[in-house]
Parts: structure tokens; C-alpha cells; sequence
């Protein structure tokens, strides 16, 4: 089981109906992935801030914390401790910016699984 990563919001809990449909709400709310000429950004879960640390676990230090609504560039994704968050359980971490990572349990990317180049 993982272990629960933002610092405020709400808790994630489970439809009656399954997780698909607590899922699509979640990234109704979300708001669209945004694709640019300077890249893609993708949104953080709606309602929470979410921790920034400096490896892909939450025993690694906090360099910041995502405000509400924060919408984030993916470089690459690391697998690291297993979290669970309104997007599932994942052992995926972000690679925000250089040395920041935000688990991939808080952030709508579409999908389950890699969706950028493994971080060396």
C-alpha cells in the first residue's frame, strides 16, 4: 500500500460505482492537458498542493510545495517509492525541473504508466 503525499486537500476516496468514474471526475476537474510550443504541461489533481522533493520517495527533502491549480512540465519519470494519491497508487515520480520530483499519483497525465523517457 502506498503512502498518502500531498500536504492539503482532500482525501481520496473510492466511487461505489469503481474508480473509473472517481477518476474521470477527478480529471474533468483537473482541466486539459496543455501542449504548447515550449512543451506540455499537465495538471496537478484539483484541490491539493503538492509536495516538490529532491529524489523519487517522500523521505527525500521538500523543496517546495505546487500551489492549487499548479499545471507542471514532465522531463522525465523515475520509479521510487510506491504513493498513493486521487489518481491511483504509482511508484512513478516526476521530473519537474532539475533534482525536483512530484509523485505521478498527483498529477492527471492521461494515463497509467510512463509518458516520458526514463531519468538516468
Amino acid at each position: 500500500m502506498g503512502v498518502e503525499e500531498h500536504t492539503q486537500g482532500p482525501v481520496a476516496t473510492t466511487a461505489t460505482d469503481g474508480t473509473e468514474a472517481a477518476t474521470a471526475d477527478l480529471a474533468a476537474a483537473a482541466g486539459e492537458i496543455e501542449t504548447t510550443a515550449s512543451g506540455t504541461r499537465y495538471p496537478i489533481a484539483p484541490g491539493y498542493r503538492v509536495n516538490v522533493r529532491t529524489g523519487p520517495g517522500t523521505a527525500y527533502r521538500i523543496v517546495r510545495t505546487l500551489p492549487y491549480g499548479q499545471k507542471i512540465p514532465i522531463y522525465c519519470q523515475k520509479p521510487g517509492e510506491r504513493v498513493t494519491g486521487p489518481y491511483g497508487t504509482s511508484n512513478l515520480w516526476d521530473n519537474i525541473a532539475n533534482g525536483q520530483f512530484v509523485s505521478d499519483a498527483y498529477v492527471y497525465t492521461g494515463r497509467d504508466g510512463y509518458i516520458a523517457p526514463r531519468c538516468d
